[in-house]
């Protein structure tokens, strides 16, 4: 039976006897163990019973060898676009000892048989104690260096400490020669020579190619000299 209690508001509520109450299998309620992921404050969507969380884009780790020696910007977009389809131009990376960058080299010159140790010492140096005085440029074709280039910057005193840039080591493959890739890398080596600060670009050549310099924006100033020391007192720093 039950009963009427009267609670201080005024409210009657029915209080049951221990004759009136049938036993009921009782139900126990066990919260989960992970609580339900909230994306933007709702709940995340499910497939299947299993709910989607969205992650974080991936972002590609490169080693410091596929850094390159300067940054894409530096990197004329015009004379990228301009090469075939299969070429690349881009700043010099430390892994191009063994893709072939110093064969491309001895078409222009004796270059010795320099181990991937030397290798690594002198390209370190360059990037670090010689920073921002060193930009050399490649041509890879499909895993392989194919041409190559260096612009050296000279800091200066005069002209308000001005830089000056010296092209150096301009070097093509045999098998590439006359698809005009020498052209792009002058081209290209001064599109890095203005972005710098450089205001005037020179470089050395011999009589011979001086009409291919001038098809490239150079002209005739003064005369070059040079004084060779022999391997005693050539310095190694």
């Amino acid at each position: 039976m039950a009963e009427v209690t009267n609670t201080p508001n005024g409210t009657a509520v029915p209080v049951h006897t221990s004759t009136d109450l049938k036993t009921t299998p009782s139900i126990t309620m066990t919260a989960p163990t992970d609580s339900e992921p909230v994306v933007n404050g709702e709940p995340a969507p499910t497939t299947n019973g299993t709910t989607e969380t969205k992650s974080e884009p991936a972002v590609e780790q490169i080693s410091a060898s596929e850094e390159g020696m300067f940054g894409p910007e530096l990197v004329s977009p015009t004379i990228a676009a301009s090469l075939p389809t299969t070429y690349t131009i881009r700043a010099l990376r430390k892994s191009d000892y063994s893709i072939g960058f110093l064969d491309v080299l001895r078409v222009l010159t004796t270059v010795g048989d320099i181990t991937e140790e030397e290798w690594n010492g002198r390209y370190d140096w360059m990037t670090t104690q010689g920073k921002g005085g060193y930009y050399l440029l490649v041509v890879e074709d499909q895993g392989r260096i194919v041409a190559t280039g260096a612009l050296l910057v000279e800091r200066k005193f005069i002209h308000h400490l001005g830089l000056v840039g010296h092209i150096e080591d301009i070097a093509v493959a045999k098998d590439q020669q006359g698809k005009k890739l020498g052209l792009k890398l002058i081209q290209a080596l001064d599109f890095i020579a203005e972005k710098v600060g450089c205001y005037k670009c020179i470089l050395d050549c011999s009589e011979a190619n001086e009409g291919f310099y001038v098809k490239c924006g150079y002209k005739r100033a003064g005369l070059e000299m040079a004084h060779y020391y022999d391997g005693s007192t050539r310095s190694h720093l």
